[in-house]
């Protein structure tokens, strides 16, 4: 078995920065926000308090991420409220879990 580590596995070598801004970028092109990407705190919650999104938008943005990244979101998942709980942590998953 080899040690290597599958480079869809590995962190981004800027710490995801780079990634961080492009989802926060779809997010705000896909659900139209009046909010500037830059200004999404990557800790804050998407849901309710925080970013003020509800189930609808988070479905779109599901939508965009699993288009884009070729990551698999089912809207019935329990996994759902964690992956989404903030920007940082729907950027993790979709480091550890993208296929383009």
């Amino acid at each position: 078995m080899s040690d290597k580590v599958s480079p869809l596995r590995r962190p981004a070598p800027d710490g995801g920065s780079a990634l961080t801004a492009e989802v926060a970028g779809l997010i705000v092109e896909a659900l139209n926000l009046d909010v500037k990407p830059a200004d999404i705190d990557p800790e804050q919650p998407l849901y309710g308090e925080g970013l003020g999104l509800d189930s609808i938008d988070v479905l779109e943005i599901a939508l965009v991420v699993s288009k884009r990244y070729g990551v698999q979101l089912r809207a019935d998942s329990e996994e759902n409220v964690r992956i989404f709980g903030s920007l940082r942590k729907l950027v993790d998953y979709i480091t550890a879990h993208r296929t383009k």
